[in-house]
């Protein structure tokens, strides 16, 4: 029965050339599948869960090495380990401009890969928006190929018009920029002189020592070791960098060094790694003249590159070179360095730098704006620098963020947008300073009864607090100076006048009282 079913019918055996072109297109098929599969094996051997710990990894290694504002911006919660091919690794980021400031990180990420896999990748970053457009023109491509019309009759419309997210997004990149501005390799940077250095009186002794450095270095001048200490974002580098310029231009025969102090310690190690430590060394005492390290801190628990520093230091101090140094700390504050690297960075002048005034604060937008080809109203400006007390980086990076926006949205700089971008309060929220609250910040930082301030009193400490609390009075709350002769004790205008310009002038010259003005209005 089996032998009369007409297989020859179904399979068509009777025609040879047909059959072997079934079994060729049936291995074809075979092999075609089989290297499908064997590449999606390839694309698939490491698992989600596995791509997820990898990408991990990866972030823990970047944190170490990319600022910490940088790192949250375009990492943390960003940077997606798509893929992992034999040679070929793929991230995602959000948008293209996330990408461009991630693939400055290239070699880093490569590195971060290499430690945890133990192979070679090339590595590729995709934004995601790019990632769209792509699988928009495949979808383009399908549906050409399934309505039987070619690439070229299919018309579509794709919108390449920002969004406000996206304009946002790129100002933000701006200001970030601003913020964490790359310091390894440090080149002296020819637009920072003493002449664009906004001097008040929170900064004057810090930018009076540099100058005098700069005029003259070395052991025949007053300062042949200088040590500059602030906060982070007042200015300590700009002036290493005014320093340099003058230096070039009044004493171009010298040889000037200006290096952070990590790059000090890996040029150190590098060479040491060569067997060529001597030429470390050589370098600093014999080819160089003048030599400047920004943050000095960052040699904390390093004792290897503390031993060099320390052979270099009395080496270029004994032959009448210049050194300077700045940190965010005074050199005994310093944890993690050694007594005598403390010793010999306090054997020179050891100045400070404090967060400027608001006037100050209202010149450095100035200056910044100007150097921006920016327009912005004083009350603009007022607003601004009322509200960011405490970092000039900060301040200025405030007008750059603002000059992006403008830009980039086509529109005016005005209070409600200074507001939104800047966030800071709408007016309803704001607490107008008065001549009260200057007085009682003033009795608080002093420890005097307010109605001491308000008194005939004429002590000492008590006139003091009282001619600095009608100064800010008059600076900060703008009060008319018969408003503050009446507040304090019924006193007539000409003794105001008096009492304001006494300390207009010594802030000037007296660092202990501008801190304690600094501090005061910081507490406002």
């Amino acid at each position: 029965m089996a032998q009369d079913f007409p297989f020859d019918h179904f399979l068509k055996l009777n025609n040879k050339n047909t059959s072997q072109n079934s079994m060729d297109s049936f291995n074809n098929q075979f092999r075609d599948e089989n290297s499908a599969n064997l590449e999606n094996l390839n694309s698939q051997a490491f698992q989600d869960e596995e791509l997820s710990i990898i990408n991990q990894e990866i972030l823990n290694h970047l944190k170490t090495v990319v600022p910490e504002l940088k790192f949250k911006t375009y990492f943390d919660n960003n940077l997606e380990l798509k893929s992992i091919n034999e040679t070929i690794v793929h991230f995602e980021v959000k948008t293209a401009f996330i990408k461009k400031s991630v693939e400055l990180y290239l070699e880093e990420i490569t590195k971060a890969l290499y430690n945890v896999l133990g192979t070679q990748y090339e590595v590729q970053i995709i934004s995601k928006d790019q990632t769209d457009y792509q699988l928009g023109t495949s979808q383009i491509n399908k549906s050409a190929q399934s309505s039987g019309k070619s690439f070229n009759d299919v018309k579509f419309t794709l919108d390449l018009t920002p969004t406000r997210d996206d304009l946002a997004s790129k100002a933000h990149a701006q200001y970030i920029e601003h913020m964490n501005p790359n310091q390894s390799g440090i080149i002296i940077d020819r637009s920072k002189t003493f002449d664009n250095f906004i001097v008040g009186p929170t900064n004057n002794m810090a930018q009076a020592a540099s100058k005098a450095v700069a005029q003259n270095p070395g052991k025949n001048g007053k300062y042949p070791s200088l040590y500059i200490h602030s906060n982070s974002g007042l200015g300590k580098t700009h002036l290493l960098h005014s320093v340099a310029n003058e230096i070039n231009e009044k004493h171009p025969g010298l040889t000037i060094c200006l290096i952070t102090a990590r790059d000090f310690m890996d040029e150190m190690i590098t060479l040491m790694k060569n067997n060529r430590i001597n030429e470390f060394v050589k370098k600093y005492t014999e080819k160089v003249d003048v030599l400047m390290i920004d943050d000095i801190h960052e040699l904390k628990n390093k004792e290897g590159t503390q031993d060099q520093f320390f052979h270099v230091f009395n080496e270029m101090h004994n032959k009448g070179k210049q050194l300077i140094f700045t940190s965010d700390k005074r050199p005994k504050e310093i944890d993690g360095i050694s007594e005598r690297i403390k010793t010999r960075l306090q054997w020179g002048l050891v100045v400070d730098i404090q967060p400027p005034d608001l006037e100050t604060r209202i010149a450095i937008l100035r200056r910044k704006m100007e150097g921006l080809d920016l327009y912005v109203t004083e009350d603009v400006l007022t607003l601004i620098a009322s509200r960011i007390k405490t970092n000039i980086r900060e301040l200025e990076g405030s007008l750059v963020r603002l000059k992006a926006v403008s830009e980039l949205m086509n529109v005016e700089i005005e209070i409600d947008l200074v507001r939104e971008q800047l966030m800071l309060p709408n007016s309803e929220s704001e607490k107008a300073i008065t001549i009260e609250h200057v007085a009682k910040a003033t009795a608080q930082y002093f420890r005097i009864p307010l109605a001491d301030l308000k008194s005939k009193g004429r002590s000492q400490d008590i006139t003091k607090a009282r001619h600095i609390a009608m100064y800010l009075a008059r600076k900060i709350a703008n009060a008319k100076q018969q408003e503050i002769g009446s507040f304090f004790g019924g006193r007539d205008h000409s003794s105001v006048i008096h009492a304001v310009s006494t300390i207009a002038e010594k802030v000037k010259l007296d660092s202990a009282l501008s801190k304690d003005i600094n501090s005061i209005e910081s507490n406002l």
